[in-house]
């Protein structure tokens, strides 16, 4: 983790794009990720350009931030979440993330009632550093429009965004 938060440093401060540094179609694991230079992007999940991602599971939409957006915020100190019940708007905040360089709100992809949230991430936010995927989820969501699931990226549209954005920068 060390390594590829200075490489990213790096990166940043030298400003070398994703594009530049790396082929944007490296596979980490072929049936399941796009490797991006220092970030990776899951199939099978949706994206916003806010950078949260969903995981839609049956009648739940698990929700959090990605490993890009992770990546620019460094280390995570503190999560601010939504109580269970409380519902959320595709679109508007329903939280924040602190990190050793700033503050950023959380954006919800989809509407709907949050039915549980990650309670691991009050006393260890650094969770969605290591494993935004899987340990560092923020909340469920019982959607109330599946539909709008349908006007989120993919995993390919979610990379290509990503490095224009970066390369804009």
């Amino acid at each position: 983790m060390a390594l590829r938060m200075w490489a990213s440093s790096t990166a940043n401060a030298l400003k070398i794009s994703a594009s530049n540094a790396c082929s944007s179609t490296a596979l980490v694991s072929p049936a399941f990720s796009i490797a991006r230079c220092f970030s990776t992007v899951l199939e099978g999940f949706k994206y916003s350009p806010s950078h949260e991602w969903v995981k839609h599971d049956g009648s739940v939409a698990i929700v959090g931030i990605t490993d890009h957006a992770q990546d620019h915020l460094g280390e995570l100190v503190f999560v601010d979440l939504p109580e269970s019940g409380k519902s959320v708007t595709k679109g508007s905040s329903f939280g924040a993330v602190e990190s050793v360089k700033a503050t950023s709100d959380v954006n919800s992809p989809i509407s709907g009632e949050v039915i549980e949230v990650n309670s691991k991430l009050v006393d260890s936010p650094g969770l969605i550093n290591t494993s935004p995927y899987e340990e560092g989820w923020m909340i469920k969501v019982k959607p109330s429009d599946p539909s709008e699931l349908g006007s989120l990226l993919g995993a390919k549209e979610y990379t290509k965004f990503c490095e224009e954005e970066d390369a804009s920068h």
